[in-house]
């Protein structure tokens, strides 16, 4: 073989090794677009079940106040929860589920207050309201495991290796996940 023979293979060689980093750099980048846009889909998603939850509050509030209207410490915790909750909506996530996590929590004392008033019990539109409630909150719990996956897949593409040069050359950051407040975590402890 001669000398030009080999620089010729070498070349065609380097060429091919071009090509093909190339073809990962692309491929590796378009990877990780998906998979941040997943992500901001699924939070897209939590926040229409939210923003669905912060419609019916209201209403909750309004029927359970004809019927115990003395009780309005927990209705001004509910309404202030909520509107907390509203104001947080362009928050990150981890701002965000702190206050919906307080929302959570001042439902939780409204519908332990509705336990004291039989005829709120037996009232349709509160049976509607509460059962509609409900309804959301198990999409807004399936919508949050939907979005701590995705972050998680992301998370784990944007932080191992090779594709962590990747996205720290080209900007993809880690994402923070929707937590649960630590009371929901767990079993609840009852007492006598």
């Amino acid at each position: 073989m001669t000398g030009t023979a080999i620089a010729g293979i070498v070349g065609g060689i380097v060429c091919l090794l071009i090509v093909v980093v190339i073809i990962w750099l692309i491929a590796t980048y378009n990877k990780l677009v998906r998979q941040r846009n997943q992500v901001e889909a699924s939070w897209a998603q939590i926040d229409v079940q939210l923003k669905r939850r912060y419609d019916l509050i209201p209403n909750l509030v309004e029927t359970v106040k004809g019927y115990a209207a003395h009780e309005k410490g927990t209705l001004e915790a509910v309404i202030s929860a909520r509107n907390s909750a509203v104001a947080a909506s362009n928050a990150e996530p981890a701002a965000r589920a702190d206050a919906e996590n307080q929302v959570t929590q001042t439902l939780g004392r409204l519908f332990a207050l509705a336990e004291a008033y039989p005829n709120l019990k037996a009232n349709e539109n509160f049976i509607a309201l509460q059962s509609e409630l409900a309804n959301t909150e198990d999409k807004i719990a399936y919508s949050r495991q939907f979005y701590n996956s995705a972050v998680q897949t992301y998370n784990n593409a944007t932080q191992t290796i090779p594709t962590n040069i990747i996205a720290g050359m080209m900007g993809f950051r880690p994402k923070t996940f929707f937590e649960t407040a630590e009371g929901e975590r767990g079993p609840v402890q009852v007492r006598f």
